[in-house]
């Protein structure tokens, strides 16, 4: 595949997002059948709005055994990046070295609510994962630059094994994640997205350093699956209405989506109008921006992207039923591995 330099195949990836608006108990009981359906990864979303993602973590570490374990993904101005070194560590000693740390640049409107400014986001990433494995490596830290650390360590057994996927979307992201980190969330589901960011990724591993061994792309897909086409593409709606509301012009240009019905989308979200956001999204949109429909529907578009990428985290919303949904998530990767 395009983003993987080890010289033998793998086998999918298959990560799955679980987003904490449920409580940690549930979210773990979740893991714990995500892991049961063979699935190699978990993430917990990260949402100002929503319940702590490390806490949540903590709670699916004990529900599971094997399954890897991260944030997916958290940002590095909402927390200090060696706040969020010393999180993800800890993830990793509950669970037994099972941790991986997902990070990115953040919702650009959701820091906004925060009264937080997305400030060089690519630069402010990857020194946070820089400054992350020197402190997992035990080192003694002083950084200046996006963010000032003086003298910080952190009271933990080193570990400088803990993998950092960058999620990413823009070219620029899409390259340093490929050149610096062991792997990339790219944040689309549509085969034409995913071949794009392909030949991006590309662009940097040129630049990769052999000693950085091998690479990982994972389309980070919003999902929805259900025993009816129909419920699967209304559970699809809210999900798609936010992703429409922050896509670039560019992206819309790339699937035909109408400018007059996207800024009907963004319109109602920027006032608040949720429902009304949500009603405006079309079928066009859907197909766009989500995996969506029955389980064999939803394989076909699963081995459609798998041309492009090494493996693909299932992502909100997963559909109308989160345990119905897992099994049947589990069954379409089945069909396509």
């Amino acid at each position: 595949m395009t983003a993987d330099r080890s010289s033998a195949a793998r086998d999918p990836t298959w990560g799955i997002e679980l987003t904490p608006e449920h409580p940690p108990d549930r979210i773990a009981s979740l893991a714990a059948d995500a892991e049961a359906a063979g699935f190699d990864l978990a993430f917990a979303s990260s949402h100002y709005f929503n319940r702590d993602p490390f806490v949540t973590l903590s709670r699916m570490a004990e529900a599971t055994a094997d399954v890897r374990l991260g944030p997916g993904v958290v940002n590095p101005y909402e927390t200090h990046p060696v706040k969020l070194a010393a999180q993800t560590a800890t993830i990793d000693e509950v669970s037994d070295g099972r941790a991986v740390f997902g990070v990115g640049a953040g919702d650009r409107s959701s820091l906004s609510t925060l009264g937080i400014q997305r400030d060089r986001p690519l630069r402010r990433v990857l020194e946070t994962f820089d400054v992350a494995r020197d402190l997992w490596a035990g080192e003694t830290v002083s950084h200046e630059g996006t963010f000032t650390a003086t003298d910080a360590s952190l009271n933990l057994e080193p570990d400088d094994g803990i993998p950092v996927y960058v999620g990413a979307q823009g070219p620029h992201m899409l390259r340093m994640s490929a050149k610096h980190a062991d792997g990339v969330l790219i944040n689309a589901a549509h085969p034409r997205d995913l071949e794009w960011s392909a030949a991006q990724l590309e662009q940097g591993l040129e630049d990769r350093p052999d000693e950085y061994g091998s690479f990982e792309s994972l389309a980070f897909a919003s999902v929805s699956v259900a025993a009816t086409a129909e419920a699967a593409r209304e559970a699809a709606r809210p999900p798609v209405a936010f992703i429409v509301g922050g896509a670039a012009d560019p992206v819309l240009e790339r699937h035909d989506v109408d400018r007059e019905a996207a800024a009907n989308v963004s319109d109602a979200l920027e006032r608040g109008e949720l429902n009304e956001a949500f009603g405006h999204v079309t079928p066009a949109m859907i197909d766009a921006f989500c995996i969506a429909g029955t389980t064999e529907t939803v394989a076909e578009r699963f081995a459609a992207a798998l041309e492009h990428v090494d493996g693909i985290v299932v992502g909100s919303p997963l559909g109308p039923d989160l345990e119905d949904a897992i099994e049947r998530a589990s069954e379409a990767l089945a069909q396509v591995s």
